[in-house]
């Protein structure tokens, strides 16, 4: 390093150290926009393939169609996992492969070896890290998506994990819960359209998931905000931006890199 570049240096770690101003926090602020050029459905095969050689990452976001209040879309945990993955790959790089609407109440000797032909379709295109990430926060999505992973993991050049969005962030400003604070927030913020507030109604909700409400946490309609989903999903996304980084970094230095040639009809057709 010479010495322009070490003063160069320098000066951004030292720009970086200044608290930032009220100004400065806005407009770095996470905005709700989601690139589609992250987003593998809406991609073309250059842009997979220039994605995958700049970071050799794959997101695939997991939920399903489930009762969430009167108040959120019944697919909100796919939907939740998706936006913040995509979150993720604007920021650190990767790809993100379309929700998958696949849960734990399946026939797990049928669907576990359905997710490990998944995966291992997503290292023959060349990617050398998978991340399964379930917004349905219950520990056998994680233990189905390890078990889809493992057979691809075995075979070499690839690691994965598998996480709940806020396995890696969890605390204060980033959590979890059915329908409540956590969850109405992430899509006050993401799709705010897609809530309906005034479907709760005025009056007291049944407690710990219970019917008529079937919401589990913090009363939405006190706690939740389209700040608090902001905050919840910057965490979430830099924390499993960061463990891509280390899982990569985990792998002999000469396994990566891009795991393909090219992206080209006579080498990979689909996945």
């Amino acid at each position: 390093m010479n010495r322009r570049e070490f003063c160069v240096g320098a000066a951004a770690a030292a720009a970086l150290a200044r608290p930032l101003t009220a100004q400065q926090t806005e407009e770095t602020a996470m905005t709700n926009q989601l690139r589609t050029d992250v987003q593998m459905q809406f991609m073309r095969p250059w842009q997979l393939e220039a994605a995958a050689r700049r970071f050799p990452v794959v997101y695939v976001p997991f939920g399903l169609i489930e009762w969430h209040g009167r108040h959120l879309p019944l697919g909100n945990d796919a939907i939740k996992a998706h936006a913040i993955l995509v979150k993720c790959a604007e920021q650190f790089g990767g790809v993100v492969y379309p929700p998958v609407y696949f849960h734990a109440g399946f026939d797990r000797a049928h669907l576990e070896p359905l997710l490990t032909q998944l995966f291992r379709q997503l290292r023959h295109t060349g990617f050398r890290v998978i991340i399964g990430v379930s917004g349905h926060n219950i520990r056998e999505q994680i233990d189905m998506i390890e078990a889809g992973l493992a057979p691809a993991i075995e075979e070499g050049g690839v690691c994965g994990v598998g996480l709940w969005e806020m396995t890696l962030s969890q605390g204060p400003e980033s959590d979890s819960d059915h329908a409540a604070k956590w969850e109405t927030s992430n899509m006050l913020f993401f799709y705010p359209d897609l809530v309906e507030m005034q479907a709760l109604g005025d009056g007291p909700l049944a407690p710990n998931m219970q019917a008529p409400d079937g919401i589990g946490g913090l009363d939405p309609r006190v706690h939740a905000s389209a700040e608090v989903g902001r905050r919840n999903a910057e965490l979430c996304a830099e924390a499993i931006g960061r463990k891509a980084q280390e899982l990569l970094a985990s792998l002999p230095e000469d396994q990566r890199g891009f795991g393909q040639e090219k992206i080209s009809p006579e080498r990979w057709w689909l996945i």
